[in-house]
């Protein structure tokens, strides 16, 4: 006999009850918390594999500098993915689940195509960096309204991190100056 749809939906909410950790989150406060940092953390690999992508097919005269940098950037968002879902869980919540579910929750656009020019990579690792800041900093705001101490800390660190990558991408892709200023 197939299971009904209520059926489904109460064995879901047990499977979820086993996971859920014990915090002194309120349900609707670790839910809101979690689907904050669920879609940090989707738009971090997104713009890990951007980043990847962009290392492994660039090409012209800036190539090792560039092929470093967006290296350096990789490895540094990798670095924040599992210490993210680890949170999201410590605040009694469930995390990503499949690339399927990145794709669901991911905010920033793919870049599917066969040639970027380098100047181009620059501008969108640039912007979706932007777009990834502003997310942080409303997860940020969402984790101090509900006094999540331990979120907030190390949103603040990734803000951090976020805004010296902006940086050295934005330096990077200023036209060379003559002058030495």
């Amino acid at each position: 006999m197939a299971q009904t749809t209520t059926d489904t939906t109460h064995e879901n909410e047990r499977s979820k009850a086993r996971l859920r950790t014990p915090t002194g989150f309120k349900d609707e406060e670790a839910k809101e918390i979690a689907a904050e940092l669920n879609t940090v953390l989707a738009d971090v690999f997104a713009l890990y594999v951007k980043a990847k992508n962009f290392h492994w097919h660039l090409s012209g005269p800036h190539f090792r500098d560039y092929h470093l940098l967006f290296e350096e950037q990789a490895v540094e968002l990798l670095r924040m993915v599992d210490p993210i879902a680890e949170r999201v869980r410590r605040v009694g919540a469930t995390t990503l689940r499949s690339v399927g579910h990145i794709a669901k929750l991911q905010k920033l656009a793919d870049n599917d195509a066969d040639f970027v020019e380098a100047a181009d990579m620059l501008a969108e690792l640039i912007e979706d960096n932007q777009a990834l800041l502003a997310r942080l900093r409303d997860a940020r705001e969402c984790c101090d309204e509900y006094e999540d101490v331990g979120s907030v800390s190390m949103l603040e660190e990734w803000i951090d991190q976020t805004e010296k990558r902006i940086w050295f991408l934005y330096e990077t892709s200023r036209p060379q100056l003559t002058s030495g200023h």
